[in-house]
């Protein structure tokens, strides 16, 4: 009983809510566990979980030693789920009512300094793989794309006459974000140059950005292309994808752009998400005064 709920509510994840693959990944995770804990000689039914049995399992998980991040997460899943049971009229309570979740600990994101940028940027090679990582490394830095969004981008979702590339987010929702005059000539470039060797027998690849085999770009290749290029550029920081994401929603800010269309542009549904890159800027600020300052 409690595992065809579960199986129930993953399906509705995905065919009505549409859910992205790695949303529904971070789901089953959370739940996969507080299900079976549910079930070990406890109860048969949703129905007859309390809310005492909810607080259990996660004062379960902060003995373990879970971060303050995994349990809110947890709890977000859980309350989900059981929003659900009483939608669809398994359960006729909501045992998730009045638990409290707890406030993350919200860690600044890293970032690269505008030279920083510059440096990793500077791949002066002439080959299709070297005109492909300048293609990824603008695009990604101009656009402020998840690395998920970028390899999933098809050849369709440019308009560089208009400078702008569509995407979909997360939850398959769209948007539009512009494109700057760097990336849109290294894209030209790629396109013309490198696109058509790369592609090889795939001649009806759709997909944008393709590795050395002629196959889609992965978020895995991206990853790995994108640690070689810092270590070459003497970048010492240690640079994740979602570090290009970070800068360059900072590096906006910096320079004087509008917070809601930051969020616009990067696809938050909660302006609160955009609101980090304020602080983030503050801490840049306040760094460069004690630098820069004779008497800081």
């Amino acid at each position: 009983m409690l595992n065809h709920a579960y199986n129930d509510f993953f399906h509705y994840l995905q065919i009505e809510r549409g859910l992205s693959d790695n949303t529904l990944k971070s789901y089953k995770r959370d739940l996969s566990r507080y299900t079976k804990d549910m079930g070990i000689g406890k109860h048969s039914t949703w129905n007859e979980i309390t809310r005492a049995d909810i607080v259990g399992f996660l004062y379960k998980l902060r003995d373990e030693g879970k971060s303050s991040a995994t349990i809110a997460r947890t709890i977000s899943a859980i309350r989900q789920f059981h929003h659900f049971l009483l939608r669809e009229e398994m359960v006729n309570h909501d045992a998730t009512l009045h638990i409290e979740t707890p406030k993350k600990e919200r860690k600044l994101p890293d970032v690269l300094s505008i030279e920083e940028v510059d440096k990793l940027l500077d791949i002066k090679g002439n080959t299709p793989l070297d005109i492909r990582n300048k293609a990824m490394l603008e695009f990604i830095y101009a656009t402020g794309l998840r690395v998920s969004e970028l390899v999933s981008l098809k050849t369709d979702d440019l308009h560089l006459t208009m400078g702008f590339v569509r995407c979909f987010g997360k939850g398959a929702k769209e948007r539009i974000v512009p494109l700057g005059d760097m990336a849109e000539q290294s894209i030209e470039n790629y396109l013309k140059y490198a696109r058509s060797n790369l592609l090889k027998k795939n001649r009806d690849e759709s997909i944008l950005f393709l590795n050395q085999h002629g196959r889609p770009m992965t978020r895995q290749g991206f990853w790995k292309i994108l640690k070689k290029l810092a270590k070459d550029a003497n970048i010492t920081k240690d640079i994740t994808p979602h570090t290009l994401r970070h800068s360059f929603a900072t590096h906006l800010l910096e320079n004087g752009a509008d917070l809601r269309a930051v969020q616009e542009m990067l696809g938050h549904s909660d302006i609160s998400t955009t609101q980090i890159y304020t602080h983030v800027t503050k801490t840049r600020l306040k760094d460069m005064y004690k630098s820069f300052h004779p008497r800081a």
